[in-house]
C-alpha cells in the first residue's frame, strides 16, 4: 500500500492572488517567514544542497514536494513557482521520470492546466498502474471537468492501493454532484468515524467535504458543526475559508465573514468574499470601496496575463460588485467551458437570471437535470431560470 504523499495538494484551491501595488508606503505588503523558523531552515538547507547538485532527482523532488505543501498551507502561490524551479532540469522534458511527472501534473492541476495535467497523469499510470496518487489526482481533475464516469472509475482504482477513507472520500466527491449525495455522505461519515488514527490531512479532507455536502443538502446546523471542526484542524486552509464564507453569506451572516477573513486579503477569492460581506453590512463603505478597487486591479492584471484561473471569481465580482451583468455572464460562460463544479453552475445561473437570459442558463439547466445534481441553492436558481 503506497503512501499518498501529495494527497492534500490535489484538493481544490481558490484562485491565487495577482501582484498588486500598495497604496501607501507604510502598508505591510507581506509577513515574511522568520529565518529562525525550523521549516524555513530546512528549506534553505535543501535549496543549498540542490544548487550544488541540481540534477539530484531525489533531492529536487523532495524540495518540490515541500514547496507544493507550503503553497497550500501558507496560501501562497509563489511556492508553486519555487517547486517548478526545483524541477527545472526535467520540467520541459516530454517524458521526465515518474516522480517529476507526477509533481508536474500536480502543479499543472493547481494552475488549472487540466489537459496537460491529465496527459502527465495518464503517462504515469501507463508506467505505474499502482500509483495511487496519480489515480487520485486524475479523479480530482476529471471531477472538476465534469467527466464523472471516468472520475468514478479512477476513484475505484484506489481500492487496494490506499486506505478505505481515501477511496470513499474520492467516490463521495463525485457522488455528491451526481444524484447520490445522501447515501455517499452517510457512507463517508461512517468511514471517517471508523478510521481512527488516520493522517490529519486525510481526516481534514473528508470532514471538509462532509461540511460542503451537508450545506448543499440544506442541513445548515450539521454543516456549521463540520465547518467549524475542519477549521479547528486547518484554520489557514484557503479553500475551506472560502467554502465556509459562502455558507455564512448564504445564511445572511455577513459580519462573521468580515471577522473570519480579516487577515486574508492577499488571496483574491477571500478578498472577494470579504467585499461581498462588506456590501451587506452598513458602515463598511470605505473598506468596501478600497477592496473593490483592489480586486479590479488584480483581475485586470490576471486578464492581461491571460490567466483564466480567476474567471469564476471574476464573474462573481462583475455581477455583484461592479453590477456588470453582461460582463459577468460572459466570464461565467467562459469558465463553464473549463470547469463544472457546483460553484461554476451557480454563477452561470445567477448571471443568466440577472440578465433574464434563459438561453444562457440552458446548458447548465440541462447539466443539472442530466446529472441529477443535488444542491438547494442551485435548485432555487433552476426555479428562477425556469420562470424567465
Amino acid at each position: 500500500m503506497r503512501k499518498l504523499f501529495l494527497l492534500f495538494f490535489t484538493l481544490p484551491c481558490l484562485a491565487h492572488a495577482a501582484p498588486y501595488l500598495p497604496k501607501d508606503g507604510n502598508a505591510v505588503i507581506e509577513q515574511l517567514p522568520r529565518r529562525a523558523d525550523a521549516a524555513q531552515g530546512e528549506l534553505r538547507s535543501l535549496r543549498a544542497q540542490l544548487s550544488q547538485k541540481p540534477q539530484d532527482l531525489a533531492l529536487a523532488t523532495s524540495l518540490a514536494q515541500r514547496y507544493i505543501g507550503l503553497s497550500r498551507s501558507e496560501t501562497d502561490p509563489r511556492y508553486l513557482g519555487y517547486a517548478q524551479a526545483a524541477l527545472a532540469p526535467w520540467w520541459r522534458q516530454a517524458a521526465p521520470p515518474v516522480p517529476v511527472r507526477l509533481l508536474r501534473a500536480t502543479i499543472l492541476q493547481s494552475t488549472h492546466h487540466f489537459g496537460d495535467a491529465l496527459q502527465d497523469l495518464d503517462a504515469v499510470i501507463a508506467q505505474d498502474s499502482a500509483n495511487a496518487q496519480a489515480w487520485l489526482t486524475r479523479a480530482t481533475v476529471l471531477t472538476v471537468q465534469g467527466d464523472y464516469d471516468k472520475a468514478t472509475a479512477s476513484c475505484a482504482r484506489l481500492s487496494g492501493l490506499t486506505t478505505q477513507l481515501v477511496t470513499v472520500t474520492c467516490l463521495a466527491n463525485v457522488a455528491g454532484v451526481t444524484g447520490r449525495a445522501a447515501k455517499s455522505e452517510q457512507l463517508l461519515n461512517l468511514t471517517l468515524e471508523r478510521s481512527s488514527g488516520t493522517a490529519p490531512e486525510l481526516e481534514h479532507w473528508a470532514l471538509s467535504l462532509l461540511a460542503e455536502m451537508a450545506a448543499r443538502r440544506g442541513e445548515s446546523k450539521l454543516a456549521e458543526t463540520r465547518f467549524r471542526q475542519a477549521l479547528a484542524q486547518q484554520p489557514r486552509d484557503s479553500y475551506l475559508l472560502g467554502a465556509y464564507s459562502d455558507f455564512l453569506l448564504d445564511q445572511q451572516r455577513a459580519p462573521e465573514v468580515i471577522t473570519l477573513l480579516k487577515d486574508q486579503q492577499r488571496i483574491d477569492a477571500l478578498l472577494l468574499r470579504q467585499a461581498l460581506a462588506m456590501q451587506a453590512v452598513s458602515g463598511q463603505e470605505a473598506p468596501l470601496k478600497a477592496a473593490t478597487a483592489e480586486l479590479a486591479a488584480r483581475f485586470n492584471a490576471a486578464m492581461q496575463r491571460g490567466d483564466t484561473v480567476h474567471q469564476r471569481e471574476q464573474a462573481r465580482f462583475a455581477l455583484y460588485l461592479q453590477r456588470d451583468i453582461p460582463g459577468a455572464l460572459l466570464l461565467a460562460q467562459k469558465n463553464w467551458v473549463i470547469q463544472k463544479e457546483a460553484a461554476d453552475m451557480r454563477i452561470v445561473l445567477e448571471a443568466a437570471v440577472a440578465a433574464r437570459d434563459r438561453g444562457a442558463a440552458q446548458p447548465v439547466l440541462a447539466w443539472i437535470k442530466t446529472n441529477h445534481v443535488e444542491d438547494v441553492a442551485l435548485q432555487a436558481l433552476v426555479t428562477k431560470a425556469g420562470a424567465l
